[in-house]
C-alpha cells in the first residue's frame, strides 16, 4: 500500500470513529435526567470532585456549564488549557488555529499524536476534547484571526485566552476584547521561562503596559530559541485555572499583576503591574482606536509566529541559496562560511566547511575580534563571507553588525536568504529540518 493510499485509509478510519462517537454521545445526552439545579446525573459525578469545593459548589458549576471560552491558538499553551477547561466542564469552548499538526509539535502540543500529523490543529484538538468531555461544545475555527474576523467571533465567548504568543496577535486581540468588553488571559512560554496576565478585567490592558510594540529583529519565539515543553505546559494549565476563577468570579485574578515562571529554579514570581493609563490609545478617557487596526503594519511583523521572515537588508546585501550553491561549485576564490545559529543547533546539523560563531557572540562585548581572528586565519585573498542562521532572520541582523565593523575593508558580507531551510528545500532534501 501506497503512502497515499495509508493516509487515505488512516483519514478514513478517523472519520469513522468521530462519527461513532458523535453518535454514542448523543445517545448518552438523550438517556441524561436534568436535575432542577441544572446539571444532569452524569454532570454530577464528573464533575463532583470540584462540586465538593465551598468555592465551586452547585452553582459554580452551572456558571460554568453555562460559560463560553475561546482559546486563539491550539499549540503549546493551547493544548493544556484547552485540556483542563474541558475536564471543568465550560460549556462552549472555541479553539481557533490556521496550522496543521507537524512532528516539532508533539513534544509539547500532548493533544496531538502521530497520527495527526498533516491534519488541522483545531479539528484534532475539538476531537480530543470530546471523547474526554461529550458533556460540551467545541467550534473548532481553523483561520489566522485578524481585523475582519475578530470582534465577530470574540463577541460569542465570555473569556478569550491568547495562546499566540506573537506581538501583532497580542495588540489584535487585546483591542479586540477592550472594544467587546471582554476578559483577555495572556500567557507566554520561552526557553525555561513562562508569564501569564490579565488584561482588561479590573486592571490595564495590553496598551496601557506596551503603547509601543518591540522593534520586529528583538522579538523571539520558541521555534528559534527553543521551549521545554513542560514550562509551556504549566503556563497553559494557569491560564485555565485563570480562566475559571473569572468565570466564577473568584478572587486571585492575575489583573494588574505578572506572573513569572522560573522552570530552572522552579520559582514563581509575581509583579504588579502599572494601573490603567488614563491616555491609553484604546482604554483611556479619550481613545483613539475604536475599531480594529492594520497589526501588521502597526507591528512590522507578521501577525502569526510561523516561520517569521524579517526584511532588514538591501537585496545588495544577500544571497539566494541556490547562487550561494552555484557560486560555491565554480569559484576558485576562498570564502568564509559562518552559521550564526547556537551550538545546539550546529551540532544537529551544519553545512560542510561552515563555521559556528553563535549571534548571541557575534551581538556580545568581543563578537568582533572573534571574526576578525576567523578571516586572519584565512587566505589573505579572502573577499567573500557569507552568514548562514536557520531561516535568514539572525543572518541579516549578524551582517548588520559585520557591515558596520569592517565598513573599511574589502570584503563582501552577504547573508543567505532562507537559511539551512533553503538549502534543505532546495538543495539537498535529505537535510535535516526542525
Amino acid at each position: 500500500m501506497t503512502e497515499k493510499l495509508l493516509l487515505e485509509e488512516i483519514t478514513s478510519l478517523k472519520e469513522k470513529l468521530r462519527e461513532k462517537e458523535n453518535n454514542l454521545a448523543e445517545l448518552r445526552r438523550e438517556k441524561q435526567i436534568l436535575q432542577p439545579h441544572g446539571l444532569n446525573n452524569s454532570e454530577i459525578s464528573r464533575y463532583s470532585r470540584q462540586i465538593l469545593l465551598s468555592e465551586i459548589g452547585v452553582s459554580g458549576q452551572v456558571k460554568l456549564k453555562n460559560s463560553s471560552v475561546l482559546i486563539v491558538g491550539a499549540g503549546g499553551l493551547g493544548c493544556p488549557s484547552s485540556l483542563y477547561l474541558a475536564g471543568a466542564g465550560v460549556g462552549h469552548i472555541g479553539i481557533l488555529d490556521y496550522d496543521d499538526v507537524e512532528i516539532t509539535n508533539l513534544h509539547r502540543q500532548l493533544l496531538f499524536t502521530t497520527l495527526d500529523i498533516g491534519t488541522s490543529k483545531v479539528d484534532a484538538t475539538a476531537s480530543s476534547l470530546k471523547r474526554l468531555n461529550d458533556n460540551i461544545k467545541v467550534t473548532p475555527y481553523k483561520l489566522q484571526i485578524n481585523s475582519k474576523n475578530a470582534l465577530e467571533i470574540i463577541k460569542q465567548y465570555d473569556v478569550i485566552l491568547d495562546a499566540t504568543d506573537n506581538v501583532a496577535t497580542r495588540y489584535l486581540l487585546n483591542d479586540a476584547c477592550v472594544i467587546s468588553g471582554k476578559p483577555l488571559v495572556c500567557g507566554s512560554a520561552l526557553q525555561f521561562e513562562g508569564q501569564l496576565t490579565v488584561y482588561n478585567h479590573f486592571g490595564p490592558c495590553y496598551r496601557c503596559i506596551f503603547a509601543k510594540p518591540p522593534p520586529p529583529e528583538t522579538v523571539s519565539n520558541c521555534g528559534d530559541s527553543g521551549v521545554l515543553g513542560a514550562v509551556v505546559g504549566t503556563i497553559g494549565v494557569l491560564q485555565a485555572l485563570q480562566a475559571i476563577k473569572i468565570i466564577l468570579g473568584m478572587p486571585g485574578i492575575l489583573a494588574g499583576k505578572l506572573l513569572i515562571f522560573d522552570g530552572i529554579d522552579t520559582i514563581f514570581r509575581n509583579l504588579k503591574l502599572r494601573s490603567n493609563n488614563p491616555d491609553c490609545a484604546v482604554c483611556g478617557s479619550n481613545p483613539k482606536i475604536r475599531s480594529l487596526i492594520d497589526y501588521e503594519e502597526f507591528c512590522g511583523a507578521k501577525a502569526n509566529d510561523k516561520n517569521p521572515d524579517l526584511k532588514i537588508l538591501n537585496t545588495d546585501e544577500r544571497i539566494s541559496i541556490n547562487e550561494y550553491h552555484e557560486l560555491i561549485k565554480l569559484s576558485s576564490k576562498p570564502y568564509l562560511l559562518i552559521d550564526v545559529r547556537s551550538n545546539q543547533e550546529f551540532q544537529m546539523c551544519h553545512l560542510k566547511d561552515s563555521i559556528n560563531i553563535p549571534f548571541t557572540t557575534i551581538s556580545g562585548k568581543n563578537g568582533i575580534d572573534i571574526v576578525k581572528k576567523e578571516i586572519d586565519n584565512m587566505d589573505a585573498n579572502l573577499c567573500d563571507v557569507f552568514i548562514l542562521c536557520r531561516r535568514g532572520n539572525d543572518s541579516q541582523k549578524a551582517v548588520k553588525i559585520l557591515k558596520k565593523s569592517f565598513s573599511n575593508s574589502n570584503l563582501k558580507i552577504k547573508d543567505i536568504a532562507g537559511g539551512i531551510h533553503a538549502w534543505t528545500h532546495n538543495i539537498d532534501p535529505n537535510f535535516p529540518i526542525y
